[in-house]
């Protein structure tokens, strides 16, 4: 959704003009808007990393500018450059992610969980949400065009109404009780940062409806894909570090639920590749696809020893 350009010890992001179902950033208006947003939901996470909004300006001579004078054309956030070796998801690769990076981690996180206020979501429209994302996971892999059809996956698809249809009940009293809150919407590995301390950057700003989550909905986002690096004991000890930081013990079909439903979208989102006009490197996204549909039956749970 943004162009990225590195600058030395800055990063600076520029939103693209688009217009997709979900969003539309095709106005000057509408991208200030989004770089503001985008500042106020990750300073929640990363405050020292996200420095501020930058007007783009044209100079008389039709210059471009970070400076004080001239026509604004665009807005910029401003960031801290991370380190990129210290990405969760290249910690797992490398091997060499500590439980005590993780107990770091899961203390952000149950400090951000427990600061946020109930979403603003009525339980209709949550289970409403849920439901239709599951219709579209469904119809994306099912699809005879993607090529992904077959007996395996339809056990998988069976697997995952079920799994919805028992966990419907849980669903709803978590949003009753205050449970939904408007977390980050994508934590993904690739987003969290094991420096001292943490920090969590890219949530997603364009839709308020995919950050109204359940923290055990939006741990096992993070925990599907820590598994397919190979760091699938993550999941388990931020499972257990939330249920003892937030006083909250979530029954287990609700998690079966969110492992399941988490796997399975990847899963889709990792296919919608093959609808892009162009598409690259197309002999990648069905394997990868797979994995995730395997994942989906085995949510790892087993911290390492020592």
């Amino acid at each position: 959704m943004s162009f990225v350009f590195l600058a030395g010890a800055r990063v600076y992001k520029l939103k693209k003009p688009l217009r997709r179902a979900y969003l539309d950033f095709t106005t000057l208006a509408a991208r200030e808007r989004a770089v503001r947003e985008e500042l106020r939901l990750n300073r929640r996470l990363a405050p020292d990393v996200y420095l501020g909004a930058r007007a783009l300006r044209r100079l008389p001579g039709g210059e471009l500018s970070l400076g004080a004078q001239g026509e604004v054309v665009d807005w910029l956030v401003e960031m801290r450059r991370l380190p990129e070796e210290a990405a969760l998801d290249r910690r797992i690769t490398a091997g060499n992610v500590t439980q005590a990076e993780v107990e770091e981690l899961a203390s952000l996180l149950v400090r951000f969980y427990r600061a946020l206020p109930p979403a603003d979501v009525s339980t209709q429209a949550y289970l409403t949400r849920l439901s239709e994302e599951i219709d579209l996971t469904a119809g994306l892999l099912s699809d005879p065009a993607i090529g992904f059809d077959g007996a395996r996956l339809e056990t998988a698809l069976a697997r995952l109404r079920e799994a919805f249809a028992a966990a419907r009940p849980a669903l709803g009293a978590r949003v009753g009780e205050g449970r939904v809150v408007e977390g980050h919407g994508d934590l993904r590995p690739e987003h969290v940062f094991l420096t001292r301390p943490p920090v969590i950057i890219d949530c997603l700003e364009f839709s308020a409806a995919l950050r109204a989550v359940d923290p055990f909905d939006e741990i096992s986002l993070l925990g599907v894909e820590c598994a397919r690096l190979g760091g699938g004991w993550i999941y388990g000890m931020l499972r257990e570090r939330l249920a003892q930081g937030l006083g909250d013990e979530p029954p287990p079909e609700l998690l079966a639920f969110f492992w399941r439903y988490r796997a399975m979208l990847r899963a889709r989102l990792t296919l919608a590749h093959l609808t892009a006009p162009v598409v690259r490197n197309p002999e990648r996204w069905r394997p990868l696809a797979w994995r995730y549909v395997e994942l989906a039956d085995r949510p790892p749970i087993t911290p390492p020893q020592g």
